[in-house]
């Protein structure tokens, strides 16, 4: 696997969504087929020989590898909403944010209790939406061992923050953006 073919794929835009950032667009890469088939293809292979029940894939980016990783796997596929997305009986897990909170939810009856799970969202910056993913899953039974994305922003630590919660981080890509 190339992971610099994949990374060359990515799309940096400056000064989005606001002045100052440089937003990582996978969208390029995810419109060519051979470097869709490595990312996923890279998930799989961490995954393929362990015992995973669920793939939970973060609202909406994770779903877009959260699902083929699911199919591969043989597991079922869990999507982890913003609020009032889901149609049935859910739980909820809020996390600060640099200014506010916000909130993300799964159905009540998505996870059997003791059933382990991955998280796989796109990208990893500050790690609150993925520390509330892992946290939500546990509130709702599930083992998570580890989160899995494409692109990690090593300059913000997010993967600092989720690993204090004793969940192992796997990106795929890693920028310094410095």
């Amino acid at each position: 696997m190339n992971l610099e073919a994949v990374k060359e794929k990515i799309r940096q835009v400056p000064d989005f969504p606001k002045k100052g950032i440089q937003f990582l667009d996978i969208t390029t890469g995810i419109k060519d087929a051979e470097t869709l088939q490595q990312m996923v293809d890279f998930l799989y292979d961490i995954y393929k020989d362990k015992k995973i029940d669920y793939v939970a894939g973060i609202e909406s980016r994770g779903f877009i590898f959260g699902m083929p990783l699911a199919y591969k796997l043989n597991a079922g596929f869990i999507p982890i909403r913003k609020p009032n997305k889901l149609p049935a009986e859910t739980i909820k897990e809020s996390y600060d944010l640099e200014y506010g909170s916000d909130s993300i939810e799964i159905h009540a009856d998505a996870i059997e209790k003791g059933a382990n799970v991955v998280i796989i969202d796109d990208l990893l910056a500050t790690g609150g939406t993925a520390c509330a993913a892992c946290n939500l899953v546990k509130k709702a039974g599930g083992n998570v061992d580890s989160a899995a994305f494409i692109i990690e922003l090593t300059p913000l630590k997010g993967a600092e923050k989720i690993e204090k919660t004793g969940v192992e981080v796997i990106s795929m890509l890693k920028y310094d953006l410095d």
